[in-house]
Parts: structure tokens; sequence; C-alpha cells
């Protein structure tokens, strides 16, 4: 009798914990989606050209991609094509949107496990989807800081799991990956204040106010590159507004802002 109940406590038990999981899941997923609808309305006005968004007939590569986004953005501007990347793979709820979209909207979204530095993998991508030139944006939401090298800049002995490692950022190679890829690059970025759950070892650690100063300044000094903020306020970065950057940098938690080649080329 005892063995009978030990066994039910158990079971019931097992059950708990995988019910548990489950929820948590969901919460999880739940929370992508809401946070989307948030983190698009704070980004749409990168997407402007004349005084609106016009993205009817245009490209986007969404790289590491949440998958919510490009559904939300097909559904209510009508991009011809969108091209997820994130080289983690995808959920199962996103490759449903994947598949699901088509009944739902004429954009094309496809969704791709990838490296952005994967060149071999991205041009067979783009050959696969008739891209032959650039993407006419490419939006790089909660992801910039995932882009970051191979190698510690920590001086310390490495520990294999990475837990306290920080990685470099190489910003000028970063940016022409993606100049290279789009005509506009759009970045919705957060700046460091806890811990990044989010983090993958060494390399998913949120930028420091330090860190994104260098990179604005890296896009300053190459002046090939026009830079416009969008959020929190709205303004080209120029020597007579940088000042007002670091300013921001201190108040806020997120940014936004898009980059693109002077010439358009």
């Amino acid at each position: 009798m005892c063995d009978e109940k030990d066994n039910l406590n158990k079971k019931l038990t097992e059950k708990h914990l995988e019910l548990e999981d489950d929820i948590e899941t969901l919460e999880e997923s739940l929370g992508i989606w809401t946070d989307a609808i948030t983190e698009l309305s704070e980004i749409e006005d990168a997407f402007k050209t004349n005084e609106k968004p016009e993205l009817q007939g245009k490209t986007i590569l969404d790289v590491g991609t949440d998958s919510v986004k490009p559904l939300y953005l097909a559904l209510k501007y009508k991009p011809t094509k969108i091209i997820g990347i994130d080289e983690n793979g995808f959920r199962p709820f996103e490759l449903e949107i994947e598949s699901g979209s088509k009944s739902l909207t004429e954009t094309e979204i496809r969704l791709y496990s990838c490296s952005l530095f994967d060149d071999v993998a991205l041009n067979r991508i783009r050959e696969k989807e008739g891209i032959s030139g650039k993407f006419n944006f490419v939006l790089v939401s909660k992801a910039l800081h995932h882009l970051r090298t191979n190698k510690c800049i920590e001086e310390h002995e490495c520990q294999e799991d990475e837990e306290c490692c920080k990685y470099g950022f190489n910003e000028r190679n970063v940016f022409e990956k993606l100049l290279s890829l789009g005509e506009r690059v759009i970045v919705y970025e957060p700046l460091k204040t806890d811990e990044d759950l989010d983090k993958t070892r060494g390399r998913g650690d949120n930028f420091t106010k330090n860190e994104l100063l260098k990179i604005f300044n890296y896009l300053l000094e190459n002046q090939k590159y026009k830079v416009k903020f969008i959020r929190p306020q709205t303004f080209d970065l120029d020597k007579t507004t940088f000042d007002r950057v670091e300013q921001i940098l201190r108040q806020v938690d997120v940014i936004c802002f898009y980059a693109e080649e002077k010439n358009g080329k």
C-alpha cells in the first residue's frame, strides 16, 4: 500500500514539474509576442523614407529574429519578403509563424538557422530567395550585442563555461558586414542594466555606455555613413550632436538608430 502511494506521489510530482515547465515556456512565448508589439512601435519610424514607412515592394533581413516582428511588419506594411536568420535555431511556435503566415499575408516570411558571418550559407539563402543585390533594410533588434567576437577581453584565465568572460566587439567588421547586406541597417538595442537573461556564454552580454559610445564614434568618424537616432530622440549624428549621445545613454535603457551609406550604394 505504501509503495503504491509512493509511486502515485512520484508520478504526481513528475507531472507537476512537467506542467511547470510547460507554463514557463508558454509565459516566455507570450512575452516574446507582447514585447514585439511594444518594440516595433519604437522601431517603425526607422523604416521611414518619405515621412512614413513605405515597405511595399521592399525586402528585409531580420538578424537574430524573434520571428514575431516579421509577422507584424508583414501584416501592417506588406513588404515583399522578410528573411529571418538566427544561428541558434527556432522554437516550434516560430516555425508555425513561418508556415501559418502564408494564409495571413502575401509577404513571404522565411526563417533560416544561419550566422551573420557564414558567407557561404548566406549566399545560398540569397540565391534561393532571389535576392541579387542588397536587402532594402536590415533589422537588428536586441541582437547587436550577440555579434561579439570569439575572443575574451578580460585579463583572467578563461574557464570552460566562459561564465565570467566578456567578448569584445569589432564595430568595423560588424557594420561593414551589415551594410554590405542592406541599404539601411536599423538597430534596436538595450543598454546594460541588469544581467542579460539572453546571454550566450561570454558573447551575449549587453553593451555598456562606453561600448556604445565607441560604436557611435566609429560610425561618426567613418564619413561614408549617415547615422540617425530614432529613439529616445530623433536627430542626425554629427560632430555637433555627438555630445548629446553620452547624456542620452545615461538616461535610457534602450536606443534605436539606423545607419546607411551616404551615397545610397
